[in-house]
Protein backbone atom coordinates (compact mmCIF):
# COMPACT_ATOMS: atom_id res chain seq x y z
CA UNK A 1 0.00 0.00 0.00
CA UNK A 2 2.99 2.29 -0.04
CA UNK A 3 2.01 3.63 -3.36
CA UNK A 4 -1.26 4.40 -1.61
CA UNK A 5 -0.20 6.86 1.15
CA UNK A 6 -1.00 9.53 -0.50
CA UNK A 7 -4.68 10.03 -0.53
CA UNK A 8 -6.86 12.55 1.10
CA UNK A 9 -10.92 11.50 1.48
CA UNK A 10 -13.19 14.96 1.06
CA UNK A 11 -16.49 14.42 3.04
CA UNK A 12 -19.08 17.24 2.47
CA UNK A 13 -21.04 17.27 5.54
CA UNK A 14 -23.76 19.17 6.98
CA UNK A 15 -25.47 18.22 10.51
CA UNK A 16 -23.62 14.50 10.56
CA UNK A 17 -22.48 15.51 13.86
CA UNK A 18 -24.42 11.81 14.51
CA UNK A 19 -22.23 10.06 12.23
CA UNK A 20 -18.53 11.87 11.85
CA UNK A 21 -16.89 10.37 14.66
CA UNK A 22 -17.81 6.97 14.02
CA UNK A 23 -17.16 7.31 9.87
CA UNK A 24 -13.62 8.77 10.59
CA UNK A 25 -12.62 6.29 13.56
CA UNK A 26 -13.99 3.42 10.29
CA UNK A 27 -11.48 5.20 8.00
CA UNK A 28 -8.34 5.91 10.11
CA UNK A 29 -8.71 2.70 11.54
CA UNK A 30 -8.10 0.77 7.82
CA UNK A 31 -4.71 1.83 8.79
CA UNK A 32 -3.77 2.55 5.30
CA UNK A 33 -2.60 6.22 5.70
CA UNK A 34 -4.69 8.23 4.61
CA UNK A 35 -6.02 11.42 5.32
CA UNK A 36 -9.39 13.21 5.86
CA UNK A 37 -10.89 16.36 4.90
CA UNK A 38 -13.66 17.21 6.17
CA UNK A 39 -15.57 20.29 4.58
CA UNK A 40 -18.40 21.75 6.75
CA UNK A 41 -20.74 24.10 5.38
CA UNK A 42 -21.77 25.58 8.80
CA UNK A 43 -23.97 23.15 10.49
CA UNK A 44 -25.98 24.34 13.22
CA UNK A 45 -25.80 20.64 14.88
CA UNK A 46 -22.21 21.07 15.90
CA UNK A 47 -20.55 18.43 13.27
CA UNK A 48 -17.61 20.83 12.90
CA UNK A 49 -16.68 21.33 16.45
CA UNK A 50 -16.79 17.57 16.78
CA UNK A 51 -14.50 17.45 13.83
CA UNK A 52 -12.23 19.68 15.68
CA UNK A 53 -12.35 18.06 18.86
CA UNK A 54 -10.80 14.93 17.14
CA UNK A 55 -7.85 16.66 15.08
CA UNK A 56 -6.00 15.73 18.12
CA UNK A 57 -7.00 11.81 18.02
CA UNK A 58 -5.63 12.52 14.44
CA UNK A 59 -2.84 14.60 13.91
CA UNK A 60 -2.02 15.82 10.68
CA UNK A 61 -3.93 13.40 9.50
CA UNK A 62 -7.65 15.20 10.59
CA UNK A 63 -8.32 18.33 8.30
CA UNK A 64 -11.37 20.74 8.27
CA UNK A 65 -12.73 23.25 6.01
CA UNK A 66 -15.23 25.33 7.74
CA UNK A 67 -17.04 27.20 5.84
CA UNK A 68 -19.16 30.61 6.58
CA UNK A 69 -22.58 29.47 4.93
CA UNK A 70 -24.23 26.32 3.14
CA UNK A 71 -24.21 26.58 -0.40
CA UNK A 72 -24.82 23.23 -2.14
CA UNK A 73 -22.68 19.92 -2.70
CA UNK A 74 -20.93 20.77 -5.92
CA UNK A 75 -19.41 24.16 -4.28
CA UNK A 76 -18.14 22.28 -1.04
CA UNK A 77 -16.47 19.65 -2.97
CA UNK A 78 -15.05 22.23 -5.20
CA UNK A 79 -13.45 24.07 -2.26
CA UNK A 80 -12.66 20.81 -0.99
CA UNK A 81 -10.56 19.68 -3.82
CA UNK A 82 -9.07 23.02 -4.95
CA UNK A 83 -7.96 22.47 -1.01
CA UNK A 84 -6.76 18.72 -1.59
CA UNK A 85 -5.07 19.97 -5.18
CA UNK A 86 -2.70 22.58 -3.04
CA UNK A 87 -0.88 19.86 -1.10
CA UNK A 88 1.19 16.81 -2.54
CA UNK A 89 -1.70 14.46 -2.68
CA UNK A 90 -1.76 11.55 -6.04
CA UNK A 91 -5.29 10.50 -4.75
CA UNK A 92 -8.36 12.66 -4.05
CA UNK A 93 -11.55 10.39 -3.02
CA UNK A 94 -14.80 11.84 -2.10
CA UNK A 95 -17.52 9.96 -0.08
CA UNK A 96 -21.08 10.63 1.33
CA UNK A 97 -20.19 11.74 5.67
CA UNK A 98 -23.01 9.49 6.54
CA UNK A 99 -22.18 6.04 6.24
CA UNK A 100 -23.71 5.13 2.86
CA UNK A 101 -20.52 4.08 1.39
CA UNK A 102 -18.39 1.70 3.38
CA UNK A 103 -15.65 3.13 4.27
CA UNK A 104 -13.79 -0.53 3.82
CA UNK A 105 -14.69 0.07 -0.03
CA UNK A 106 -11.89 3.32 0.37
CA UNK A 107 -9.07 0.40 -0.33
CA UNK A 108 -10.51 -1.17 -3.29
CA UNK A 109 -11.12 2.59 -5.25
CA UNK A 110 -7.45 3.30 -4.31
CA UNK A 111 -6.44 -0.38 -4.94
CA UNK A 112 -8.45 0.03 -8.61
CA UNK A 113 -6.97 3.75 -9.56
CA UNK A 114 -3.44 3.26 -8.91
CA UNK A 115 -3.08 1.02 -12.15
CA UNK A 116 -1.17 3.09 -14.37
CA UNK A 117 -4.04 3.10 -17.22
CA UNK A 118 -7.23 4.80 -14.86
CA UNK A 119 -7.61 8.00 -13.95
CA UNK A 120 -10.78 7.46 -12.10
CA UNK A 121 -13.14 5.01 -10.22
CA UNK A 122 -16.49 4.91 -9.19
CA UNK A 123 -18.43 3.06 -6.33
CA UNK A 124 -20.54 1.91 -8.80
CA UNK A 125 -24.60 0.63 -7.51
CA UNK A 126 -26.07 -0.02 -11.17
CA UNK A 127 -22.97 -2.46 -12.38
CA UNK A 128 -23.42 -6.28 -12.04
CA UNK A 129 -22.24 -6.98 -8.06
CA UNK A 130 -23.42 -2.96 -6.88
CA UNK A 131 -26.58 -2.77 -4.95
CA UNK A 132 -28.40 -0.65 -2.54
CA UNK A 133 -29.60 -1.42 0.87
CA UNK A 134 -32.88 -0.36 2.67
CA UNK A 135 -34.24 2.83 0.08
CA UNK A 136 -38.16 2.72 -0.28
CA UNK A 137 -39.07 2.26 -3.44
CA UNK A 138 -39.70 5.44 -4.85
CA UNK A 139 -36.18 6.52 -4.03
CA UNK A 140 -35.16 3.71 -6.16
CA UNK A 141 -37.22 4.58 -9.34
CA UNK A 142 -36.46 8.11 -9.21
CA UNK A 143 -32.66 7.02 -8.50
CA UNK A 144 -32.58 4.93 -12.06
CA UNK A 145 -34.93 7.45 -13.78
CA UNK A 146 -32.40 10.03 -13.11
CA UNK A 147 -29.81 7.85 -14.30
CA UNK A 148 -31.56 6.58 -17.30
CA UNK A 149 -31.67 10.28 -17.92
CA UNK A 150 -28.39 11.82 -17.11
CA UNK A 151 -27.03 9.14 -19.39
CA UNK A 152 -29.23 9.76 -22.52
CA UNK A 153 -28.62 13.57 -21.78
CA UNK A 154 -24.68 13.16 -21.59
CA UNK A 155 -23.90 10.06 -23.45
CA UNK A 156 -21.41 9.73 -21.00
CA UNK A 157 -20.65 5.33 -20.41
CA UNK A 158 -21.38 5.29 -16.75
CA UNK A 159 -24.17 3.81 -15.17
CA UNK A 160 -23.95 5.25 -11.92
CA UNK A 161 -23.96 8.86 -13.14
CA UNK A 162 -25.09 10.14 -9.88
CA UNK A 163 -22.24 8.35 -7.69
CA UNK A 164 -20.24 10.26 -5.38
CA UNK A 165 -18.14 7.48 -3.80
CA UNK A 166 -14.86 8.09 -6.38
CA UNK A 167 -11.41 7.91 -6.28
CA UNK A 168 -9.23 10.80 -8.48
CA UNK A 169 -6.38 10.84 -9.82
CA UNK A 170 -4.62 14.32 -9.01
CA UNK A 171 -3.57 14.61 -12.61
CA UNK A 172 -7.11 14.22 -13.87
CA UNK A 173 -9.07 16.15 -11.50
CA UNK A 174 -6.99 19.19 -11.71
CA UNK A 175 -7.96 19.49 -15.13
CA UNK A 176 -11.77 19.05 -14.73
CA UNK A 177 -13.12 21.37 -12.17
CA UNK A 178 -14.80 23.79 -14.22
CA UNK A 179 -18.02 23.01 -12.68
CA UNK A 180 -20.80 25.46 -13.01
CA UNK A 181 -23.53 23.24 -10.91
CA UNK A 182 -24.54 23.57 -7.34
CA UNK A 183 -26.60 20.92 -6.77
CA UNK A 184 -26.53 17.02 -7.28
CA UNK A 185 -26.02 17.52 -10.78
CA UNK A 186 -22.61 18.62 -9.91
CA UNK A 187 -21.67 14.59 -9.53
CA UNK A 188 -23.03 13.59 -13.61
CA UNK A 189 -20.96 17.16 -14.42
CA UNK A 190 -17.45 16.50 -13.10
CA UNK A 191 -18.31 12.77 -15.25
CA UNK A 192 -19.06 14.36 -17.93
CA UNK A 193 -15.96 16.70 -18.01
CA UNK A 194 -13.71 13.47 -17.16
CA UNK A 195 -14.98 11.88 -20.16
CA UNK A 196 -14.90 14.77 -22.81
CA UNK A 197 -11.47 14.84 -21.33
CA UNK A 198 -10.66 11.47 -22.27
CA UNK A 199 -9.96 10.07 -19.01
CA UNK A 200 -10.32 6.19 -18.44
CA UNK A 201 -13.11 5.67 -15.81
CA UNK A 202 -13.69 2.51 -14.20
CA UNK A 203 -16.80 1.81 -12.28
CA UNK A 204 -15.89 -1.25 -8.69
CA UNK A 205 -19.42 -2.33 -7.78
CA UNK A 206 -20.56 -1.71 -4.18
CA UNK A 207 -23.27 -1.72 -1.40
CA UNK A 208 -24.47 1.22 -1.10
CA UNK A 209 -26.73 1.42 2.35
CA UNK A 210 -29.13 3.89 3.04
CA UNK A 211 -28.76 6.55 6.14
CA UNK A 212 -29.63 5.26 9.56
CA UNK A 213 -28.90 8.50 11.34
CA UNK A 214 -29.79 11.80 10.19
CA UNK A 215 -31.86 13.23 7.53
CA UNK A 216 -31.08 13.14 4.00
CA UNK A 217 -30.29 16.47 2.12
CA UNK A 218 -32.26 15.28 -1.37
CA UNK A 219 -35.66 17.22 -2.20
CA UNK A 220 -37.19 18.50 -5.11
CA UNK A 221 -35.97 21.93 -5.56
CA UNK A 222 -32.03 20.20 -5.99
CA UNK A 223 -33.67 17.62 -8.15
CA UNK A 224 -35.15 20.62 -10.30
CA UNK A 225 -31.85 22.09 -10.27
CA UNK A 226 -30.08 19.21 -11.39
CA UNK A 227 -32.75 18.55 -13.93
CA UNK A 228 -31.83 21.75 -15.36
CA UNK A 229 -28.60 22.16 -15.40
CA UNK A 230 -28.35 18.83 -17.07
CA UNK A 231 -29.88 20.45 -20.04
CA UNK A 232 -27.35 23.59 -19.95
CA UNK A 233 -24.37 20.84 -19.85
CA UNK A 234 -25.24 19.13 -23.02
CA UNK A 235 -25.91 22.53 -24.54
CA UNK A 236 -22.82 23.88 -24.13
CA UNK A 237 -20.64 21.04 -25.16
CA UNK A 238 -23.03 21.53 -28.62
CA UNK A 239 -21.77 25.12 -28.91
Amino acid sequence: MAALLRAVVVIPTYNEQENIEQLLAAIFGLNIGLHVLVVDDHSPDGTAETVTGLQSHYPHALHLLNRSKKEGLGRAYLAGFAWALAYPYDYICSMDGDFSHAPTDLRRLLTMCAHPTIDMVIGSRYITGGRVVNWPVIRRVFSYMANWFARSITGIPVKDTTAGFICYRRTLLKQILNIASVGYSFQVEIKFLAHQYGANIVELPITFINRVRGKSKMGLIMAGESFFRLIQIKWKSWR
